[in-house]
């Protein structure tokens, strides 16, 4: 047994105790799931976000992200499962029949794309925010092509109560204050990520296939095989979205963001911000008084980072992602690497979310060593091969410090100790659903042929059919779902309340602004050239 592991058994066993076990309740999770509005013929809407549905800037839960068309759904913060999906259920139900003949595409690689200047982007108003806001997603169609941008992701919130920070706190804390512990910790979950984070594009891809109007104009070299007239697939391809074809930036490789510490997270996240770049200064700032983007540095701002995890503590108003985090420390961490499941109404099961929160959990209670440049390349190599080869019998993934073992064999090895961690999620609050939740994704580990990548392309192949009729069929599947649907947390005066009251909040901050657009953009960024972006 190693150090490793025998330290993360001494850790379940100290909360497997009957006086420990109440502090594990009470997860926190959050999910944002982005879908694209279509037309029925499968294109990309082009009308604007619909009024009735509110302000997509300041609305609660229904908002846009790159594009127009390109929704996002944002839950509240919950510790049920079933409240959770309760939420998400009925955001898309009210969405959904105020789309006004339109549909929600329900996979994560875009429907049937044009030309690049046919992707609307998103519009938030005439307030500053709202036209920076804007602003920042006119850098990234210049930096990178809008094309990228539209595609679909479930982003997972998750934090553990502050009942299980003050107890291993007092098993661990070493006279700590007890949010630099809780930090360090968050961060030690994350460079595990890094090291075992492949596993969820494994089981949690769904992307194995695109429509070949997606690489219109881009350079590829990558074995394509053809299903139906313009379909593209990779035989054991998990996910698309997150190879070097959708959701990476290759051009941020260099950056070496560090998560070896929070003092070092902030500082080289404040670093790329403030670094300049010859190819993003190429294509200009502003041009004939036309702003093209924020600025010409390595980042415009912190969300620009492409990483499939990050640290998080909820900003105040007026203050930065890294301000936040750096006065107040890591409050919990998004997950982005999860695909869009094309087999549920709303993009993600409960299985799903249990399977995540055992990850996680065995992510956080394991010992975590700080991440060198060796280790953080070997395991960009590991994720890399799943996505684009992952469900490839035989396959190969390298081992830090160690010979290469076949993706089988260490999935075994990590499902074994992930057993371990449902457990002791089912002794406190499970009810034998994380031992279920286990147990399924451990059959698709064990078979390929049950990981949703794969039954996506089974589907593909056996009706021998492009994406877009299948996508299609699915969509209009859903529609008919949720116009039968009945409210499970929220009734439609609730959503109809809050459009009044997200459109007023607009008004508002249009209302307020006291200095034009160039100065706030100005004094924005004095503050990051202060050390604080």
């Amino acid at each position: 047994m190693t150090n490793t592991t025998a330290s993360l058994h001494h850790r379940l066993r100290a909360f497997q105790r009957s006086d420990k076990l109440p502090a594990i309740k009470g997860i926190r999770r959050g999910i944002e799931r982005e879908s694209l509005r279509i037309t029925p013929a499968g294109q990309l809407a082009q009308t604007p976000h619909p009024r009735v549905l509110g302000s997509a800037l300041s609305h609660a839960h229904i908002t846009t992200d790159f594009s127009e068309s390109l929704m996002e759904f944002i839950t509240p913060v919950s510790d049920s499962v079933e409240t959770l999906l309760a939420q998400l259920n009925d955001i898309h139900r009210y969405t959904v029949r105020h789309l006004d003949g339109e549909q929600l595409w329900p996979l994560s690689m875009p429907c049937l794309l044009k030309e690049h200047e046919h992707i609307p982007l998103a519009q938030y108003g005439s307030s500053n925010v709202g036209r920076m806001k804007t602003l920042y997603r006119q850098g990234l169609h210049h930096r990178y092509g809008s094309s990228m941008q539209v595609i679909s992701g479930v982003h997972f919130n998750f934090s553990m109560p502050d009942s299980f920070w003050v107890e291993w706190h007092e098993l661990e804390g070493n006279g700590r204050y007890l949010q630099d512990f809780v930090s360090d910790a968050y961060l030690g979950l994350i460079r595990n990520f890094y090291r075992f984070g492949w596993l969820i594009p494994y089981l949690f891809g769904a992307s194995p296939a695109l429509c070949g109007s997606f690489l219109q104009g881009r350079e590829h070299k990558l074995p394509f095989e053809r299903l139906g007239k313009g379909t593209l697939y990779l035989p054991y391809a998990t996910s698309l979205r997150m190879s070097d074809l959708g959701y990476t930036n290759n051009a941020q490789a260099g950056l070496n963001i560090s998560l070896n510490s929070l003092d070092e997270y902030v500082s080289s996240l404040r670093r790329a911000i403030g670094t300049h770049a010859p190819e993003f200064a190429r294509i200009g700032v502003k041009v004939d008084g036309e702003y093209r983007q924020l600025n010409d540095n390595v980042l415009q701002i912190e969300n620009e980072l492409y990483a499939p995890i990050r640290p998080k503590r909820t900003a105040e108003s007026g203050e930065k992602p890294s301000e936040a985090l750096d006065t107040r420390g890591v409050e919990y961490i998004e997950v982005r690497s999860v695909d869009v499941n094309p087999f549920s109404p709303v993009g993600i099961e409960p299985g799903q979310i249990r399977f995540l929160d055992t990850f996680l959990l065995w992510c956080l209670l394991t010992p975590s060593a700080p991440l060198e440049e060796d280790e953080i390349a070997l395991n960009r190599r590991n994720f890399n091969k799943v996505v684009m080869e992952g469900r490839k019998p035989g396959l190969m993934l390298e081992v830090f410090g160690g010979e290469s073992m076949p993706l089988a064999e260490l999935g075994e090895q990590y499902f074994a100790e992930l057993a371990e961690v449902a457990a002791l999620l089912d002794a406190c609050c499970g009810r034998g659903c994380y031992r279920k939740a286990h147990e399924l994704q451990l059959a698709a580990m064990r078979n390929p042929e049950e990981t949703l990548s794969a039954r996506v392309l089974s589907e593909l192949k056996q009706c021998n059919t492009d994406i877009l009729p299948f996508g299609l069929a699915l969509s209009r599947r859903y529609n008919e779902h949720f116009a039968k649907a009945r409210p499970r947390y929220w009734d439609d005066n609730y959503f109809d309340e809050e459009g009044a009251r997200s459109q007023a909040r607009q008004r508002k901050l249009e209302e307020s602004d006291a200095v034009s657009f160039d100065d706030f953009l100005a004094a924005y960024f004095g503050q990051s050239e202060n050390g604080a972006a």
